[in-house]
């Protein structure tokens, strides 16, 4: 999604206050760190000519979301900063680090790094700011909550999902978007909730469909595959914990730099497809992943797996899906 695009959707104007923390180094970092985890990289079907969608694109969605519904400083902040430092390849590290059930290795250093920005410093500084106010995200429930409901973080990483897989139309997105307000959950919390029942359904089949996309085989093969690599090239001495505060365009030049991790780097560009067959020995994996889903809430009316017992089936299938396979793909 355009950055254009995304303030027309997420709220219609770029906040004054948050221009200048666009222009700090480490947010402009983001750019050069995609969101699909370094499948985007693969010849899988699923993720070949997919339209740049960085971490800058998805923290600034983010914050959008929350200014819109909050107009508050200091969580639109913790939103922009949510994935600050998200390593290259960002939850393939997760693989690489033994966190991908959980998948929240790549939060590690947000506070340190905050800290250790003189210009994001100043620019709190000058908001009446503290980086205690904006290091962790997860004290506010609009930018972050637990699973299954709806925040920010989610609700962003969602459409944005939705529009660069071609599952649904700008258009289409506008319309769900303006069918959200901040409602009370039952624990008394703060949480986006939907205000009409079709737009619930079809944000969260679109939501499950994502969820299908990013547990698929091709997936799961490919951020495994790729930790696999960077581990060899960390072992070999090519690339350095360091290196993994960098761009993904610097991961890979180095990458390419070194003749051995160069051919398993082409290899991986090249795998187009899963073999289930004949699988070569010592090849093949087993590759539990984190399951990502949204049972949103619609005003009045509960939880959208309690309003739509068709949901209900489609999201339990999906949790009872196994993940027991062994996997290859060349």
């Amino acid at each position: 999604m355009r950055r254009e695009d995304m303030i027309g959707l997420y709220h219609g104007e770029l906040p004054g206050f948050l221009a200048p923390f666009l222009a700090a180094p480490e947010l402009r970092r983001l750019a050069d760190v995609g969101m699909n985890c370094g499948c985007e990289y693969t010849a899988f079907p699923m993720f070949r000519g997919l339209p740049p969608y960085s971490r800058l694109d998805h923290s600034l969605g983010a914050a959008l979301i929350v200014w819109h519904f909050t107009a508050d400083r200091a969580q639109t902040l913790a939103a922009l900063f949510h994935d600050i430092a998200t390593p290259p390849f960002a939850h393939a590290v997760d693989f690489l680090r033994g966190d991908h059930l959980r998948q929240e290795a790549t939060e590690e250093g947000t506070e340190e790094l905050l800290r250790s920005s003189r210009s994001i410093g100043v620019l709190l500084e000058a908001l009446g700011l503290t980086v205690e106010d904006v290091a962790d995200y997860h004290r506010y429930p609009v930018a972050d909550n637990d699973t299954p409901r709806l925040s920010a973080d989610r609700l962003e990483y969602t459409m944005g999902n939705l529009l660069g897989f071609g599952f649904c139309t700008r258009a289409e997105l506008g319309e769900m978007y303006r069918r959200l307000t901040v409602t009370e959950a039952p624990d008394g919390a703060p949480e986006l909730a939907f205000t009409d029942p079709a737009a619930a359904l079809a944000f969260g089949r679109g939501a499950l469909r994502c969820s299908r996309v990013y547990v698929s085989d091709e997936d799961r093969w490919a951020m495994q595959a790729l930790a696999e690599l960077l581990g060899f090239a960390m072992r070999r001495g090519v690339l350095t914990e360091a290196d993994l505060r960098g761009t993904e365009p610097a991961v890979i030049a180095r990458l390419t730099g070194d003749a051995a991790t160069r051919r398993r780097w082409q290899a991986y560009r090249v795998m187009h497809e899963m073999v289930y067959e004949d699988v070569p020995t010592g090849a093949g994996r087993v590759i539990p992943a984190k399951k990502r889903y949204i049972d949103p809430l619609i005003t009045g009316a509960g939880r959208l797996s309690d309003h739509s017992a068709e949901f209900r089936r489609e999201m339990e299938a999906f949790l009872a899906a196994s993940q027991d396979g062994v996997l290859y793909a060349r």
